[in-house]
């Protein structure tokens, strides 16, 4: 994964955004989930040593609270595409965030984030993938 210990802004504590804060702490990473529901940070595993924030991930005072000026990474995994790709752009654009990452579920949002070196992770085209690799021998 990485070399060296970097700090994280997961939006989003999803089943997604909670088993990735585990995943990537447990590496060693600083990571930081901002959810606007306190409730769903009950679905971080056992394995999270991170921090956690409730607030709206679009609020400029709540990202700053989580250290987005200092990140290497930011993934946006909210379930609203909308709000993960605006908050991708603001990574980008205003907070010049080395690697992002934005979670969509529509394909055709794609064209928002285009040509600013935002890496899209697209569930449904991910499990597609997924039944065809473990389907070849069948069909």
């Amino acid at each position: 994964m990485w070399n060296r210990r970097k700090t994280v802004i997961i939006a989003g504590c999803s089943r997604f955004g909670a088993s990735l804060a585990g995943e990537v702490s447990e590496h060693g990473n600083n990571v930081i989930v901002v959810e606007k529901d306190g409730g769903a940070f009950r679905k971080l595993p056992a394995n999270f040593s991170g921090f956690q924030i409730v607030g709206n991930v679009l609020d400029p005072d709540v990202l700053e609270e989580a250290g987005i000026w200092k990140a290497s990474v930011v993934v946006a995994a909210t379930n609203d595409d909308n709000v993960n790709c605006m908050l991708a752009q603001m990574a980008r654009r205003i907070y010049d965030v080395e690697e992002v990452f934005v979670r969509l579920n529509d394909t055709d949002k794609e064209h928002l984030i285009g040509g600013l070196n935002i890496r899209a992770i697209y569930p449904a085209r991910l499990s597609v993938e997924k039944f065809w690799e473990l389907s070849s021998t069948v069909l």
